[in-house]
């Protein structure tokens, strides 16, 4: 048995990003990305919200990765959010990829919008 084998059941992690780019359960994928349970999309940003309020009873929190550094999300774009029900958790791209890892490999009920680096 291997001590350092973490298990993330049907939704893929972050296995890493680049400039533009993100790789997500050992696929590169170009441009921002949309984690959601089992499922990963092309997101479209801040106005591209169906895929995310569709996924809404499933999740706790999504995580917002604002790219390279941390900035504010549209308050439209919060609000809707946090209308439909999970919390919001807003940082730079970097973190939020970490940042969920962990918890989905904690079997947490978390997305991720993600915009490239």
């Amino acid at each position: 048995m291997r001590l350092t084998e973490i298990s993330y059941d049907n939704s893929p992690p972050v296995d890493g990003y680049g400039q533009g780019f993100f790789r997500i359960g050992g696929e590169k994928r170009d441009g921002a990305q949309v984690l959601l349970p089992n499922r990963v999309l092309a997101w479209g940003g801040y106005d591209d919200l169906d895929a995310i309020l569709a996924a809404a009873a499933e999740l706790d929190v999504l995580f917002v990765g604002t790219g390279a550094d941390i900035a504010h999300v549209p308050k439209t774009f919060r609000a809707a959010i946090e209308d439909a029900g999970p919390g919001l958790e807003v940082m730079a791209s970097p973190t939020a990829c970490r940042t969920y890892n962990v918890l989905l490999s904690e079997g947490r009920r978390i997305g991720a919008a993600l915009l490239p680096v």
